[in-house]
Protein backbone atom coordinates (compact mmCIF):
# COMPACT_ATOMS: atom_id res chain seq x y z
CA UNK A 1 0.00 0.00 0.00
CA UNK A 2 1.24 3.49 -0.91
CA UNK A 3 0.10 6.49 1.13
CA UNK A 4 0.27 9.92 -0.52
CA UNK A 5 -0.71 13.12 1.29
CA UNK A 6 -1.75 16.42 -0.24
CA UNK A 7 -0.90 19.42 1.92
CA UNK A 8 -1.11 23.17 1.62
CA UNK A 9 -2.99 26.17 2.94
CA UNK A 10 -6.71 26.65 2.44
CA UNK A 11 -7.28 27.91 -1.13
CA UNK A 12 -3.95 26.45 -2.29
CA UNK A 13 -5.67 24.25 -4.87
CA UNK A 14 -6.13 20.94 -3.06
CA UNK A 15 -9.85 20.69 -3.78
CA UNK A 16 -9.37 21.18 -7.53
CA UNK A 17 -6.53 18.67 -7.59
CA UNK A 18 -8.54 16.06 -5.72
CA UNK A 19 -11.57 16.64 -7.92
CA UNK A 20 -9.35 16.01 -10.94
CA UNK A 21 -7.95 12.84 -9.35
CA UNK A 22 -11.42 11.51 -8.58
CA UNK A 23 -12.50 12.08 -12.18
CA UNK A 24 -9.40 10.57 -13.76
CA UNK A 25 -8.52 7.57 -11.59
CA UNK A 26 -10.21 4.29 -10.80
CA UNK A 27 -11.52 4.35 -7.19
CA UNK A 28 -10.49 0.70 -6.89
CA UNK A 29 -6.95 1.78 -7.80
CA UNK A 30 -6.67 5.10 -5.94
CA UNK A 31 -8.72 5.73 -2.79
CA UNK A 32 -9.08 9.39 -1.81
CA UNK A 33 -9.75 10.23 1.85
CA UNK A 34 -11.42 13.57 2.59
CA UNK A 35 -10.07 16.24 4.92
CA UNK A 36 -10.48 15.89 8.68
CA UNK A 37 -12.99 18.72 9.00
CA UNK A 38 -15.41 17.02 6.61
CA UNK A 39 -15.85 14.17 9.10
CA UNK A 40 -17.50 16.28 11.80
CA UNK A 41 -21.29 15.93 11.89
CA UNK A 42 -21.83 19.54 12.93
CA UNK A 43 -19.74 22.63 12.05
CA UNK A 44 -19.67 23.68 15.70
CA UNK A 45 -17.87 20.44 16.55
CA UNK A 46 -14.83 21.38 14.46
CA UNK A 47 -12.02 22.55 16.78
CA UNK A 48 -11.08 26.20 16.53
CA UNK A 49 -8.15 27.01 14.29
CA UNK A 50 -7.02 29.69 16.72
CA UNK A 51 -7.02 27.91 20.05
CA UNK A 52 -6.72 29.94 23.23
CA UNK A 53 -4.50 27.72 25.35
CA UNK A 54 -2.15 24.76 25.24
CA UNK A 55 -4.88 22.57 26.72
CA UNK A 56 -7.31 23.60 23.99
CA UNK A 57 -4.72 22.90 21.32
CA UNK A 58 -4.14 19.42 22.70
CA UNK A 59 -7.91 18.81 22.79
CA UNK A 60 -8.09 19.80 19.12
CA UNK A 61 -5.28 17.41 18.28
CA UNK A 62 -7.03 14.55 20.07
CA UNK A 63 -10.31 15.30 18.24
CA UNK A 64 -8.60 15.14 14.86
CA UNK A 65 -6.74 11.98 15.86
CA UNK A 66 -10.04 10.23 16.51
CA UNK A 67 -10.81 10.84 12.85
CA UNK A 68 -7.34 9.60 11.96
CA UNK A 69 -8.10 6.39 13.86
CA UNK A 70 -11.24 5.96 11.73
CA UNK A 71 -9.09 6.35 8.61
CA UNK A 72 -6.76 3.65 9.88
CA UNK A 73 -9.71 1.35 10.60
CA UNK A 74 -11.02 1.88 7.09
CA UNK A 75 -7.64 0.97 5.64
CA UNK A 76 -7.39 -2.09 7.88
CA UNK A 77 -10.80 -3.33 6.72
CA UNK A 78 -9.91 -3.28 3.05
CA UNK A 79 -6.84 -3.80 0.88
CA UNK A 80 -5.97 -0.51 -0.84
CA UNK A 81 -3.29 -0.11 -3.46
CA UNK A 82 -2.83 3.65 -3.21
CA UNK A 83 -4.36 6.10 -0.74
CA UNK A 84 -4.41 9.85 -1.22
CA UNK A 85 -5.05 11.86 1.94
CA UNK A 86 -6.50 15.35 1.89
CA UNK A 87 -4.24 16.46 4.75
CA UNK A 88 -2.34 14.08 7.00
CA UNK A 89 -1.07 14.07 10.57
CA UNK A 90 1.61 16.49 9.38
CA UNK A 91 -1.15 19.11 9.16
CA UNK A 92 -1.72 18.63 12.88
CA UNK A 93 2.00 18.75 13.65
CA UNK A 94 2.50 21.91 11.57
CA UNK A 95 -0.46 23.60 13.28
CA UNK A 96 0.86 22.72 16.75
CA UNK A 97 4.29 24.03 15.87
CA UNK A 98 2.83 27.29 14.54
CA UNK A 99 0.85 27.81 17.76
CA UNK A 100 4.01 27.21 19.76
CA UNK A 101 5.86 29.83 17.72
CA UNK A 102 3.03 32.36 17.86
CA UNK A 103 1.77 31.95 21.42
CA UNK A 104 4.34 29.89 23.29
CA UNK A 105 1.98 26.99 23.95
CA UNK A 106 4.80 24.43 24.00
CA UNK A 107 2.60 21.59 22.73
CA UNK A 108 4.41 20.39 19.61
CA UNK A 109 6.76 18.04 21.43
CA UNK A 110 3.86 16.67 23.46
CA UNK A 111 1.63 15.90 20.47
CA UNK A 112 4.61 14.45 18.59
CA UNK A 113 5.20 12.00 21.44
CA UNK A 114 1.47 11.34 21.68
CA UNK A 115 1.39 10.51 17.99
CA UNK A 116 3.71 7.58 18.64
CA UNK A 117 0.98 5.96 20.75
CA UNK A 118 -1.92 6.62 18.40
CA UNK A 119 -2.93 4.86 15.19
CA UNK A 120 -2.12 6.98 12.16
CA UNK A 121 -1.28 6.77 8.49
CA UNK A 122 2.30 7.77 7.75
CA UNK A 123 2.58 9.13 4.20
CA UNK A 124 5.24 7.68 1.93
CA UNK A 125 5.09 10.85 -0.16
CA UNK A 126 3.64 14.29 0.50
CA UNK A 127 2.80 16.92 -2.09
CA UNK A 128 2.94 20.40 -0.60
CA UNK A 129 1.21 23.12 -2.63
CA UNK A 130 3.25 26.25 -2.05
CA UNK A 131 1.24 29.45 -2.54
CA UNK A 132 2.03 32.99 -1.43
CA UNK A 133 -0.06 34.93 1.05
CA UNK A 134 -0.98 37.44 -1.66
CA UNK A 135 -2.33 34.75 -4.00
CA UNK A 136 -4.24 33.05 -1.21
CA UNK A 137 -5.86 36.36 -0.29
CA UNK A 138 -6.90 36.99 -3.90
CA UNK A 139 -8.40 33.51 -4.20
CA UNK A 140 -10.28 33.93 -0.95
CA UNK A 141 -11.60 37.28 -2.10
CA UNK A 142 -12.68 35.75 -5.45
CA UNK A 143 -14.56 33.07 -3.51
CA UNK A 144 -16.51 35.80 -1.72
CA UNK A 145 -15.31 35.10 1.82
CA UNK A 146 -13.54 38.33 2.74
CA UNK A 147 -16.58 40.19 4.07
CA UNK A 148 -17.94 37.25 6.04
CA UNK A 149 -14.60 36.20 7.55
CA UNK A 150 -12.53 39.35 8.04
CA UNK A 151 -10.12 37.66 10.46
CA UNK A 152 -9.43 34.36 8.77
CA UNK A 153 -6.77 32.94 11.06
CA UNK A 154 -5.64 30.21 8.65
CA UNK A 155 -4.46 33.02 6.35
CA UNK A 156 -2.75 35.03 9.06
CA UNK A 157 0.67 35.83 7.53
CA UNK A 158 2.63 34.69 10.59
CA UNK A 159 0.63 31.46 10.88
CA UNK A 160 1.17 30.75 7.19
CA UNK A 161 4.90 31.37 7.51
CA UNK A 162 5.28 28.93 10.40
CA UNK A 163 3.19 26.16 8.85
CA UNK A 164 5.00 26.56 5.53
CA UNK A 165 8.36 26.32 7.27
CA UNK A 166 7.34 22.99 8.78
CA UNK A 167 6.98 21.51 5.31
CA UNK A 168 9.79 23.20 3.40
CA UNK A 169 12.56 23.19 6.04
CA UNK A 170 13.74 19.59 6.55
CA UNK A 171 15.15 20.24 10.03
CA UNK A 172 11.56 20.24 11.30
CA UNK A 173 11.37 16.49 10.61
CA UNK A 174 7.84 15.99 9.30
CA UNK A 175 6.18 12.61 9.79
CA UNK A 176 6.06 11.89 6.06
CA UNK A 177 8.97 10.08 4.44
CA UNK A 178 9.31 12.49 1.50
CA UNK A 179 8.00 15.93 0.56
CA UNK A 180 7.73 17.34 -2.95
CA UNK A 181 6.95 21.06 -3.17
CA UNK A 182 4.69 22.04 -6.09
CA UNK A 183 4.45 25.75 -6.92
CA UNK A 184 0.82 26.69 -6.46
CA UNK A 185 0.87 30.11 -8.11
CA UNK A 186 0.04 28.55 -11.47
CA UNK A 187 -3.61 28.05 -12.52
CA UNK A 188 -5.48 25.40 -10.49
CA UNK A 189 -5.79 23.15 -13.55
CA UNK A 190 -2.01 23.15 -13.95
CA UNK A 191 -1.55 22.34 -10.26
CA UNK A 192 -4.08 19.52 -10.59
CA UNK A 193 -2.13 18.13 -13.54
CA UNK A 194 1.12 18.22 -11.59
CA UNK A 195 -0.48 16.43 -8.64
CA UNK A 196 -1.97 13.79 -10.94
CA UNK A 197 1.40 13.16 -12.58
CA UNK A 198 3.10 12.67 -9.21
CA UNK A 199 0.38 10.29 -7.99
CA UNK A 200 0.68 8.26 -11.18
CA UNK A 201 4.47 8.12 -10.76
CA UNK A 202 4.41 7.08 -7.12
CA UNK A 203 1.64 4.50 -7.27
CA UNK A 204 3.62 2.26 -9.58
Amino acid sequence: MKVIALEGSSYAGKTTALRHLRASTDPDDVAIFSCYVQHFAEPQDIPLARTESAAQQIEAFEAFMRIEAARVAQVSARAFGTIVLDRSVDTLMAHARAMDCLYGFGVHAHVRRRLEDLAHLRPDHTIYLDVSYETLSLRRKAAGHVETEPEYFLHDPAFLAHTRAYFVRPEHLPVTREITVVPGEQPPEAVAGAVHSLVELWKR
